[in-house]
């Protein structure tokens, strides 16, 4: 999308009265159906992390969501037990502009790790964020609190509303794009957002598991 400035109003995103109570409904619901069907990919994907290198299953981080408001995220494992250790000295090689850290060829990644985070399997584990009403199925991604302090008052209209498991961003730019534009494509989901877009984007979504896009 073109590099033009959004600005929201939050006023009106708060009085969406009638979009977030069937947002609510169907993140409820389609969280509860998500962890049904995929628990026997939860315990394939957990005896393959534990084969892999035998840490923990499960990696739990910090994030910040709607208006600020910080919360534990569930994740798979996908890099070695001590990867937040290690931050520090790679910073210098992130591949994303901005109040973001991403790595095409991280060394931190596990062999697993690789393979569910090219087809977001990783993020799996966040409908139980999603079920407890912590985030939603769609909407921005949860940063963490080391990017918030980066951010500008512009960039904080990502917090308009509740992060998601996927969103605009993941399932088209994905890591092909800057901070910046990702910002501009989280804003513009924000502005334009609807029950139809949601169901359109969790359709691109399930089509990036099969056939996977820039995600690493």
């Amino acid at each position: 999308m073109e590099n033009v400035d959004i600005e929201l109003d939050q006023e009106i995103i708060d009085k969406q009265y009638g979009y977030r109570v069937c947002k609510r409904i169907f993140d409820i619901i389609a969280s509860v159906i998500g962890l049904i069907i995929l628990s026997p990919v939860f315990l394939i994907v957990a005896i393959a992390i534990k084969l892999d290198d035998g840490g923990p299953v499960f990696y739990d981080q910090i994030r910040v969501g709607r208006n600020g408001k910080k919360f534990k995220m569930f994740k798979f494992r996908s890099m070695r037990v001590n990867a937040e250790d290690e931050i520090e000295k790679l910073q210098k090689h992130s591949e994303v502009d901005g109040a973001m850290f991403k790595m095409r060829n991280d060394p931190r990644v596990t062999r697993v790790g690789k393979f569910i985070r090219k087809t977001s399997i990783d993020e799996f584990p966040q409908l139980i964020n999603v079920l407890i009403g912590q985030m939603s199925v769609v909407g921005p991604r949860p940063p963490l609190p080391r990017e918030v302090k980066n951010y500008t008052e512009y960039d904080k209209q990502r917090l308009y509303v509740k992060p998601g498991c996927t969103g605009l961003w993941q399932v088209t730019a994905r890591n092909s794009v800057g901070f910046q534009e990702m910002v501009n494509i989280d804003l513009d989901y924000i502005q334009n957002r609807s029950i139809w877009l949601d169901l359109k984007i969790i359709f691109k979504t399930i089509k990036v598991i099969f056939v996977p896009n820039e995600a690493y």
